[in-house]
C-alpha cells in the first residue's frame, strides 16, 4: 500500500468542544480505514481467511483478571439460559472453526470488557485475532512483528529495533531476581520505592506490578519488545514446556511498542481436559473474588476434544496500534466516539 497522507480535518463548524462531535479527528478515522484495508490485504496475500463469530454467548470468559459483560435476552431460547455474555474476545468460538477444519483464519471485529476505561482503554474497542495450523509462538513472533512493521510503514515509522527475549531473562536482567523461583519477598522488594497494598495479592499479581511499575515504564520508543515463555501460572490457553528445572513455561508472548502493550499470544493448548481443570480453577478463583463466574464454555472443551489442530494464535489491539502510529496516548485519540461520547 502506498503512504497514508493526512491533511482532511472535520468543517469549521464542527469543534471538540461540542458534546455531538467525534472523540477523534478526521485525519484518524481514515487512518483507521487504511490500517484495516492493510490488515486484509496483509492476510489475503498469506491466503488467511476472514471470519466473523459470534458477539454474544452463552459462555463467557475464564481469565479472572478480566470482566465480561452479561445480558438477559428476551426471545425464545428454547429451555437455554436467557443470560448472554458479550466477548471479550473472539478466542473461543474461533477455536471452534479451527477444530471443525477451517484453516489459517483471522477476525476483525469489536469486544467488551467491563470496567476498562480511561486514558488508554475504553469498554468496546476493536481486536484482530488471528490463527497459524502448524506454527508455534515462536514462528507467529516474527509474523507478529511483520504486520506491526508495515501498519507503521503506512505513516512513515518504523521501529528502530526489535528484541525477542525470555521472560525470565528480562526479569533477571532488569530487575536481578528470577521470576520463576524468587521468594513473595524478594519480589515485593524489587519494587522499590513503589508502594502497594499487599492485602490478597498472589504471585503472579507482583509478577505483574514488576513489568507495569518496574520494567515496561523502561522499554524504549522506538524499540518492538516481545516477551516470550512466560510462567507456567500465567498460561491462560498456552501450552505448558517441561525445562526440567522444575519450573514449566507457558509457550506465550506479549509484544510491546514502546511501552505499550500490543499482543498476547500462544502456541495454544489442545488438551481438553488440562483446559478444563484451567477453567474451573478460574472460575473458582472468580467465585472467592466476585461471587460470580460465567458458565464454563462446553461447547469449546467438546471443540477440543474433538481435535484442535497443533496451532499458535495471537489477539493484537488496533486501537492501540492506532495510537502508536499517531503519536497519543489517549485512546480517545482513534475512537470515532469514546466512552464518554458514546
Amino acid at each position: 500500500m502506498s503512504r497514508f497522507q493526512p491533511g482532511q480535518s472535520w468543517p469549521d463548524d464542527v469543534s471538540p468542544a461540542l458534546p455531538w462531535a467525534p472523540s477523534a479527528t478526521r485525519d484518524a478515522l481514515r487512518l483507521r480505514g487504511w490500517l484495516n484495508r492493510l490488515v486484509r490485504e496483509f492476510f489475503h496475500q498469506r491466503g488467511v481467511l476472514e471470519v466473523e463469530t459470534p458477539v454474544l454467548s452463552l459462555a463467557g470468559v475464564s481469565d479472572p483478571h478480566i470482566a465480561p459483560f452479561h445480558l438477559q435476552f428476551s426471545g425464545r431460547t428454547d429451555g437455554a439460559s436467557r443470560t448472554r455474555w458479550l466477548r471479550t474476545s473472539p478466542e473461543y468460538p474461533m477455536k471452534r472453526l479451527l477444530a471443525a477444519g477451517i484453516g489459517d483464519c483471522y477476525e476483525l471485529g469489536r469486544v467488551f470488557r467491563d470496567g476498562e476505561a480511561g486514558g488508554r482503554h475504553n469498554p468496546e474497542f476493536t481486536m484482530l485475532e488471528w490463527y497459524r495450523v502448524g506454527w508455534d509462538h515462536h514462528r507467529l513472533i516474527d509474523e507478529t512483528v511483520e504486520l506491526v512493521q508495515a501498519a507503521l510503514a503506512l505513516v512513515g515509522k518504523h521501529a528502530d529495533s526489535i528484541e525477542i527475549v525470555g521472560y525470565r531473562d528480562l526479569y533477571q536482567q532488569v530487575l536481578a531476581v528470577d521470576p520463576f523461583a524468587a521468594s513473595l519477598d524478594e519480589l515485593r522488594a524489587a519494587l522499590g520505592d513503589v508502594v502497594i497494598d499487599p492485602q490478597g495479592l498472589t504471585r503472579d499479581d507482583w509478577l505483574d506490578l514488576l513489568m507495569t511499575h518496574r520494567i515496561q515504564p523502561g522499554f524504549d520508543v522506538g524499540t518492538i519488545t516481545v516477551l516470550h515463555d512466560y510462567p507456567a501460572s500465567q498460561a491462560a490457553l498456552a501450552r505448558l514446556r517441561d525445562e526440567g528445572d522444575g519450573h514449566p513455561v507457558a509457550e506465550r508472548f506479549e509484544l510491546y511498542l514502546g511501552p505499550l502493550e500490543l499482543a498476547n499470544g500462544y502456541h495454544e493448548l489442545g488438551d481438553a481436559a488440562e483446559q478444563r481443570a484451567r477453567f474451573e480453577r478460574d472460575a473458582a478463583v472468580r467465585l472467592a473474588r466476585d461471587g460470580i463466574a460465567p458458565p464454563i464454555d462446553q461447547r469449546l472443551l467438546d471443540a477440543l476434544a474433538h481435535g484442535l489442530p497443533a496451532c499458535a494464535g495471537v489477539a493484537l489491539g488496533i486501537d492501540r496500534l492506532l495510537m502508536t502510529m499517531l503519536g497519543t496516548d489517549r485512546i480517545a485519540d482513534v475512537l470515532a466516539f469514546d466512552f464518554s461520547r458514546a
